[in-house]
């Protein structure tokens, strides 16, 4: 198999370098040849017209290397489409690097875009070409985050209504395992006033337990038992002027449980159906979910890897062992490419062996310790040699 190169040819093609300052509605271009001399500058809109435009005029210069602040977006296809190699130069290093050419560091546009053809000339042996994953692990990994978000979402709403609680009905607050769990959120839609509560009883509160499909195993006297424990909270007109917001906060909660539920639904099936999965899913507890993040994060690109030893290859789910005791041969062997050389065999060193028909002890097979390798595995000597003993036959031990 054949990989995209990891480093970027010296000098450029052409001797010509270009920078993109992306922005919401417009983007800077620079072109700069070999000695930093503006060549071509313009701006283009962000568009159908506006990237066609940028094609046509890069590919007019003759320039094939594009220094951009971002890795994705449609700027960033259409410049993979065409052909060229883009560079990416996080925004804080370019924030950095503006001190090189003046003391003020002002924003601009035009020069960031001269700041970034200018590092992609200079700085040329620490940056490497953008090699785009596979479709379905960009999707993963939008997938992923998005569910990254909405999970930041969910705590600081449930937040929000446990300050809300604390203060107005504080009941609730601790009678199940997690506040923005499934029977605290239905429970809080049944009961969302100190007047409601207060008509539970042991008793009733256990049957609306079983109405909902509660599966704790809390006693509902217990559960009661706390509820009444908590400080009350407002009562007649005053309680019933924040169930509005307490409606509020709980929908908003809820929805977001959902979706989230849902989300990591999608994130399993896609997971499944990955190429790749066997690897991330074989680590120790690595879960549905953080499996799914590790493999989005790091990538499916194999030409990220600086040797083809050192490139991952999908490994055989029957071969893993779900007890983790092969674990270990499992991912380093995964971790090898189908092409990377066998390391011979090595004799270990010592006086050399004789030729002759072995006597009965050399035929004795040693009890293996515990820092002995297995027979046919990886060692320094050849696979299932054993050193023949030293001790004359007919020894007496």
């Amino acid at each position: 198999m054949q990989y995209d190169p990891v480093s970027l040819a010296d000098p450029p093609t052409n001797g010509l370098t270009c920078g993109i300052d992306w922005a919401r509605d417009d983007h800077a271009i620079t072109v700069i040849d070999s000695d930093a001399r503006v060549v071509y500058r313009s701006v283009v809109e962000h568009s159908a017209k506006g990237l066609k435009d940028l094609i046509t005029a890069l590919t007019r210069t003759g320039v094939e290397e594009v220094a951009i602040e971002r890795p994705d977006g449609p700027v960033v296809e259409a410049l993979l489409n065409a052909g060229l190699t883009v560079v990416v130069i996080n925004p804080n290093q370019i924030k950095n690097l503006r001190s090189r050419y003046g003391s003020a560091g002002n924003k601009d546009d035009r020069f960031d875009a001269f700041v970034l053809a200018d590092t992609l000339r200079t700085d040329r042996a620490r940056l490497h070409p953008l090699i785009p994953d596979s479709s379905a692990t960009t999707a993963l990994r939008a997938m992923c985050r998005a569910r990254k978000d909405l999970v930041i979402h969910r705590v600081g709403i449930a937040n929000q209504l446990r300050a809300h609680l604390n203060r107005v009905y504080p009941g609730p607050v601790g009678l199940f395992d997690a506040l923005d769990s499934p029977i605290s959120l239905k429970f809080l839609t049944s009961f969302s006033c100190q007047d409601r509560a207060d008509r539970l009883t042991p008793q009733r509160l256990g049957t609306w337990l079983t109405s909902v499909g509660y599966t704790g195993r809390t006693d509902p006297a217990v559960l009661h038992a706390r509820l009444c424990a908590r400080p009350r909270g407002f009562t007649g007109a005053d309680g019933a002027a924040y169930v509005a917001i307490t409606n509020a906060l709980v929908t908003t909660l809820t929805n977001l449980v959902t979706q989230i539920t849902e989300l990591s639904d999608h994130i399993g099936r896609q997971l499944a159906a990955h190429h790749d999965a066997p690897i991330f899913t074989s680590l120790p507890r690595s879960g549905t979910v953080r499996a799914a993040r590790l493999l989005a994060e790091i990538g499916d690109c194999r030409g990220r890897f600086p040797t083809p030893a050192w490139r991952p290859r999908p490994v055989n789910p029957e071969k893993c062992d779900p007890s983790g005791s092969a674990g270990h041969a499992t991912n380093n062997y995964a971790t090898r490419s189908a092409t990377s050389p066998t390391t011979p065999a090595t004799p270990t060193p010592g006086p050399p062996i004789s030729t002759t028909a072995p006597a009965p002890a050399d035929t004795t097979t040693p009890t293996p310790s515990a820092c002995s390798p297995a027979p046919g595995s990886t060692s320094s000597g050849a696979a299932g040699r054993h050193t023949p003993h030293t001790t004359p036959p007919g020894t007496k031990h």
